[in-house]
């Protein structure tokens, strides 16, 4: 089996760090780097419930997409959620890893999964990272359908393609508008629409759209239709990709290493009350 520094260094290689945003905390969060890895587990939030389930899975490592401590902490005391998730972790021998804004921003990442779960051929990113001279790392993608569909078909596609959630997701737009071209963004995207704008799209899928900018995209001269999945959602596609890339290095080096994704669903919303809405 492989040590944990391995396999960091091997999730390093498809995620390096320095690809993440200069705000962000990715990385090693607890473990000991010479301990033995035998099975890993990816989940979008490290929140309790997925703790659970890795130290009843038998897991050795815990990789996340979202960081556990983003903003720092002076004490891991277990008097808070976050403080009682590290002593599970370390009590259970359980090491947590963090891939965020570089997986983020690699080729293949979250918003190539995004996409590829909807229905998409990438043709780039949205916003290239100008360090690629390939051209396809960056945030988020653009992509094409195999042939146009109306906006409410499009959205339809969307629901199908991500994993179920209590928000479903939201639309605006003519519901007969033709989509074709479509930018994509894992996770909160509403701060990239002058980007959207440019690329030319006629649809955009993301997560947390606030009220005043979906207004102003939907006003523009040239609207965009946007459709506005949950957060865990649009993310979650990529637990798959990892986990198949992190078993094929796995399977280069020898190792005899499992992978599993979590299927939980973390998001925080857990109800919606439906409102009668009347239609024009």
């Amino acid at each position: 089996m492989p040590k944990l520094s391995e396999v960091i260094h091997a999730l390093d290689e498809l995620y390096p760090p320095h690809w993440a945003e200069s705000w962000d905390a990715v990385g090693l969060v607890c473990g000991d780097p010479e301990d033995e890895v035998r099975r890993v587990l990816f989940a979008v939030d490290p929140v309790r419930a997925v703790v659970e389930e890795a130290v009843d899975w038998g897991a050795d490592l815990l990789v996340t997409h979202h960081p556990l401590y983003l903003r720092g902490t002076t004490s891991v005391a277990a008097d808070s959620f976050k403080g009682r998730v590290v002593h599970r972790l370390i009590r259970s021998g359980i090491a947590l890893h963090v891939a965020h804004t570089n997986a983020d921003h690699a080729d293949p990442g979250v918003s190539d999964a995004l996409a590829e779960a909807i229905g998409l051929k990438v043709t780039g990113p949205l916003l290239a990272d100008p360090t690629d001279p390939a051209g396809r790392r960056g945030t988020g993608r653009i992509g094409e359908l195999p042939e146009p569909l109306p906006l409410a078909a499009f959205a339809d596609r969307v629901a199908a393609g991500l994993p179920a959630t209590a928000t479903g997701v939201r639309v605006s737009g003519d519901p007969d508008r033709p989509v074709h071209r479509v930018a994509v963004c894992g996770g909160s995207g509403d701060g990239f629409f002058a980007e959207v704008r440019k690329a030319g799209v006629d649809a955009y899928v993301t997560a947390d759209l606030r009220h005043h900018p979906a207004s102003e995209a939907a006003e523009a001269a040239r609207g965009i239709a946007l459709v506005d999945a949950a957060h865990w959602a649009t993310e979650w596609p990529w637990l798959t990709l990892a986990a198949r890339d992190l078993g094929a290095a796995a399977a280069r080096n020898g190792w005899q290493l499992e992978t599993r994704v979590s299927t939980l669903v973390t998001d925080p919303w857990t109800a919606h009350a439906p409102m009668p809405y009347p239609r024009a």
